[in-house]
């Protein structure tokens, strides 16, 4: 048989675990100094700029 469960208490517990998720996912993004936030933003334009690198030009000569 099937465990009986509390609706109303079930739906406040998942509230407060996606709350959580999203507190710690905050955490993480907005509680860095301001060197790891730059070191991030540098890493992110590297990573960006060597991809355009590695991009094909529209003219491949099949005219």
């Amino acid at each position: 048989m099937a465990e009986i469960v509390n609706l109303k208490a079930w739906r406040k517990a998942r509230t407060r675990d996606e709350k959580e998720r999203a507190a710690s996912a905050n955490r993480a993004a907005f509680g860095r100094s301001k060197a790891e936030k730059e070191a991030e933003r540098q890493r992110k334009e590297r990573e960006a700029h060597r991809l355009d690198g590695h991009k094909l030009d529209g003219d491949n000569g099949n005219d």
